[in-house]
């Protein structure tokens, strides 16, 4: 039997690393133990390697950083838990070679998705780091699909308190490594799956059950989607949420943006005031800043 601690850290550290694919020393620090010295987590991270849960990569190019993802075994595991159970792990999410050249990408969504849980914290409002889910697949007909960088369920205000709203965002983190033309193409891809109706063969419609959008089978409202905006300094990032306006102009006569609320926001602003601080732009309207957790729809 491997000595995992189903009670409290082990089972955060391999649960944290089989949902985000791959995390650096310091960042499962943050997430799982951050009031307690890092030298705590660096044994518990090389346990878990010692038990053959996780393992590790060396970044030369980054003051040899380690970073660490779940082999084959650990998300075995992992994925029998009852939290765990609709994961889907990525097929090369325990190879090295795969670990490696996804590291940039991956580190900066996993940065991104800790800028929300440690504002959550922060401001008494609920959002577990299971709460942040990679890569979730949504049909739009045809073969084609939107693969989301992140899924976020994020809850203002405490659990049990008055007044709170369950929120749900669509997060897409960009590090400029694409043109900012194909940037804006993803908010077509959303606009398609917000008015994606499955045809099943050989049945039609009726008044007990009318056809209905695909997205609806998962959540109450469209999720609101936010563009996460990295890889650029000032001027890159007006060119992106330029690109971002432009595109919204071609949805037009489209509700979707009526609809969800559509944000882009630079991950250095996320760092520096925090993801809940009015520094989140609409892509309709991108001279006004305004909060992600206030605009638009609130979800029940």
């Amino acid at each position: 039997m491997i000595g995992v601690d189903v009670g409290s850290g082990d089972r955060m550290a391999l649960g944290v690393l089989a949902q985000y694919r791959m995390a650096t020393t310091e960042q499962m620090h943050r997430v799982i133990a951050p009031a307690v010295r890092i030298e705590q987590t660096q044994r518990r991270l090389a346990r878990l390697r010692g038990e053959g849960l996780i393992d590790r990569i060396t970044l030369p190019q980054a003051g040899r950083t380690r970073v660490w993802f779940p082999t084959s075994y650990g998300v075995q595991l992992a994925c029998e838990w009852p939290e765990m159970r609709r994961h889907r792990p990525s097929r090369t999410l325990s190879d090295p070679i795969a670990v490696r050249l996804k590291v940039g990408h991956a580190l900066t969504v996993t940065e991104t998705a800790f800028a929300f849980l440690e504002d959550a914290r922060r401001r008494g409002d609920v959002c577990e780091p299971l709460d942040w889910i990679p890569e979730v697949h949504h049909p739009t007909g045809s073969g084609e699909a939107v693969i989301t960088d992140a899924l976020l369920y994020y809850r203002s205000g405490p659990v049990d308190g008055a007044g709170g709203a369950m929120l749900r965002a669509f997060v897409e983190v960009d590090r400029a490594t694409m043109g900012p033309e194909r940037l804006a193409v993803k908010l077509t891809a959303y606009e398609r799956l917000h008015r994606y109706v499955p045809v099943v063969p050989g049945r039609r419609p009726t008044l007990q059950e009318p056809a209905v959008e695909e997205w609806r089978r998962r959540y109450p409202l469209f999720p609101r989607v936010l563009f996460v905006l990295d890889g650029t300094g000032p001027a890159g990032v007006e060119n992106r949420i330029s690109a971002l306006r432009a595109g919204a102009g071609l949805l037009t006569p489209s509700r979707f943006l009526h609809d969800v609320p559509v944000l882009a926001a630079p991950l250095t602003d996320l760092l520096q005031h925090s993801p809940s601080a009015p520094v989140w732009r609409p892509v309709h309207d991108p001279d006004r800043r305004v909060r992600w957790t206030e605009t638009g729809h609130r979800q029940t």
